[in-house]
């Protein structure tokens, strides 16, 4: 599956490597910010997570809200509800970087430890994922090398609350302008599919002469590409998503969409385990562990699904 055949970067082998003891009271919560099942990039996170605590032994629980990526108040829940089940550590991609602080220093206050997956919230702790500003240039680098300078462009962002949706749409921002596009719409489709193809019908039908949409996650790439190809203009679209998905890489083979910046989820949810399992046992962690990203093409889009 993609990302178990990411994980191959020797710093990041070395530190899943270095585990600390673990004993029988040990517990650790995934708690995501989309079930699983809503989303292939979280089944990967979820994935790494569960199987990293077989190895090493310890129970790991893994959730999510059930509203998706914009259920805060399910999310909160969630992890009051793990508090209250007594778990040793909590990794957590925040909904919402401020909404979930108090809850998590609550969590904190009653010694469990938390590091942050994918996202972040406004509090210190250890990041684990995707150093996003950069690795969104990598995914803009390529729309300019593919359109005219000067063209018209948009980006379909996430939720921008959130500190991924923040991070993707700078990146995307700064480095399509660079090379002299003409950013001419920036919406919000919060990681959704359908919410995508109706925000890029909109985009479409106000922009004639666009040529090239960055998305920032693969399922509002895929809305983007049923937009296009309703609006009969999916040949003539640029279209670049993130995250690297199975069905992202399906739809760059059949030649629908051109790229995907893909993250490495499986190590996420492995190095998730790990180190909040680390800090749980008062073990000291950097402030951040980068991930890593690669662009997919049609050159290497097999490899990932």
């Amino acid at each position: 599956m993609l990302l178990k055949k990411l994980t191959g970067a020797v710093a990041l082998t070395a530190l899943l490597a270095s585990a600390s003891v673990a004993s029988a009271e040990d517990k650790i919560a995934l708690i995501m910010s989309s079930l699983g099942s809503a989303n292939p990039f979280w089944g990967a996170v979820e994935q790494g997570a569960k199987d990293k605590g077989k190895e090493l032994g310890i129970e790991v629980v893994t959730v999510g809200p059930p509203g998706g990526e914009t259920d805060v108040a399910g999310q909160i829940a969630l992890v009051e509800d793990q508090i209250a089940r007594g778990v040793t550590g909590i990794a957590i991609s925040p909904a919402d970087t401020a909404a979930l602080v108090p809850v998590l220093e609550q969590a904190r206050q009653r010694g469990i430890a938390v590091v942050f997956v994918d996202k972040r919230a406004d509090m210190p702790g250890t990041y684990i994922g995707t150093n996003n500003v950069p690795a969104a240039k990598v995914g803009a680098k390529h729309v300019c090398d593919n359109v005219p300078e000067g063209s018209d462009v948009a980006i379909i962002q996430g939720i921008i609350t959130g500190s991924t949706g923040q991070h993707r749409a700078q990146g995307a921002n700064e480095g399509l302008s660079a090379c002299g596009l003409n950013i001419v719409a920036e919406q919000p489709a919060d990681w959704d599919t359908a919410k995508a193809l109706s925000v890029t019908e909109n985009i479409l039908a106000g922009n004639p002469n666009l040529k090239a949409i960055f998305a920032s996650n693969d399922n509002m790439a895929l809305g983007v590409v049923e937009a296009a190809r309703n609006a009969g203009k999916l040949d003539d679209l640029f279209i670049v998503g993130f995250d690297g998905n199975p069905n992202a890489a399906e739809a760059i083979l059949a030649g629908d969409l051109d790229a995907s910046v893909a993250q490495r989820p499986y190590t996420m949810g492995q190095m998730g385990v790990e180190l909040t399992l680390e800090l749980s046992k008062g073990g000291s962690l950097d402030p951040e562990y980068d991930t890593g990203a690669i662009l997919v093409t049609t050159e290497n889009a097999e490899e990932f699904k």
